[in-house]
């Protein structure tokens, strides 16, 4: 993989905030000549360190304004089952298998609390091979901005 200078990174941090920026608003923004940029850009799509452009749904516009962490312990002889009929839920946003002391945690996104709970207790709880379930729910959330830069030397 060839050399990421200054230039990519600024571009990357960039794009992370709004994938949406025209070529030449960007290019005005970073300094650099817009079809320069293009072929940057084109070079990091290319080279896999831009995966895709995506949009950021507000869900809570949607009403899915209950969010909430589950850790699951699982009985591993069902793993891949359980991690199958997690992704099938509606309200399982992301399933990630960890260490620690649970097996997997799922992120999850509901309408009410009702239906939170009703998810993890009829849905998720009832799935084979899940053994415990501890469910955190999210309160308030915070997220920074990432800022990708090059490395001091």
């Amino acid at each position: 993989m060839g050399k990421i200078d200054e230039t990519d990174m600024k571009i990357l941090s960039e794009l992370s905030k709004d994938a949406s920026i025209s070529v030449p608003k960007l290019s005005k923004k970073i300094g650099v000549n817009p079809s320069v940029l293009y072929s940057r850009i084109k070079r990091l799509a290319k080279r896999q360190l831009i995966r895709k452009f995506t949009i950021e749904i507000n869900d809570d516009i949607l009403g899915f304004n209950v969010s909430a962490l589950v850790g699951l312990n699982i009985d591993s002889k069902f793993r891949e089952d359980i991690l199958n009929e997690m992704l099938r839920l509606d309200s399982v946003r992301e399933v990630y298998e960890v260490t620690g002391r649970f097996d997997l945690i799922i992120k999850v996104k509901t309408r009410s609390l009702d239906e939170l709970h009703e998810s993890i207790s009829a849905k998720i709880g009832r799935i084979d091979g899940v053994l415990h379930s501890e469910t955190f729910i999210e309160m308030r959330k915070r997220e920074r901005e990432l800022a990708y830069a090059m490395p001091k030397a």
